[in-house]
């Protein structure tokens, strides 16, 4: 037994078929289901010879809990057309997953029963997650202005 998680990288065109392959060999469990921007990333995890580095990278992460083993699929997405096959038939837990990081990435998942946002309101604008998303656009307030709250303020009495 190892407990070293096994990394296959894979070209997006065969993404679904890799994590079906994976599927049939028994590993029961997508544990997590993410999406990288690495465009200003300066320690990039190294990439296998002829795999091309792309913006975005797709990360699953299987189980195989009845043979105990791990394996983390990761597929390279182009920022021009940020789109991979959804897995959401095959483990419906990722569902969720990809809904997240398609909110908070932008990578599109072709084929998920329902791609809306997750986490970030519907009328959100651009993907908080990725490099070039700007900072500090939506001011911050933590309480009402003190002309708002009603009764004196905390610790006074009144």
């Amino acid at each position: 037994m190892t407990s070293a998680t096994e990394v296959i990288h894979c070209d997006r065109a065969d993404h679904l078929s890799t994590i079906t392959k994976f599927k049939e060999e028994g590993f029961e469990m997508c544990a997590d289901l993410c999406a990288v921007d690495y465009s200003a990333h300066p320690g990039r995890p190294a990439l296998p010879d002829g795999v091309e580095p792309q913006r975005f990278e797709v990360v699953v992460n299987l189980l195989s809990i009845s043979a105990r083993r791990r394996v983390r699929v990761r597929t390279q997405v182009p920022a021009d057309d940020p789109v991979v096959d959804s897995i959401a038939t095959l483990y419906p837990g990722a569902e969720a997953m990809e809904r997240e990081a398609f909110d908070l990435v932008g990578v599109r998942f072709e084929g998920h029963p329902d791609l809306t946002r997750i986490l970030m309101p519907d009328d959100w604008e651009g993907h908080p997650l990725r490099k070039d998303y700007s900072t500090a656009r939506v001011p911050v307030q933590f309480k009402a202005p003190a002309s708002a709250r009603s009764g004196p303020p905390v610790g006074e009495r009144p």
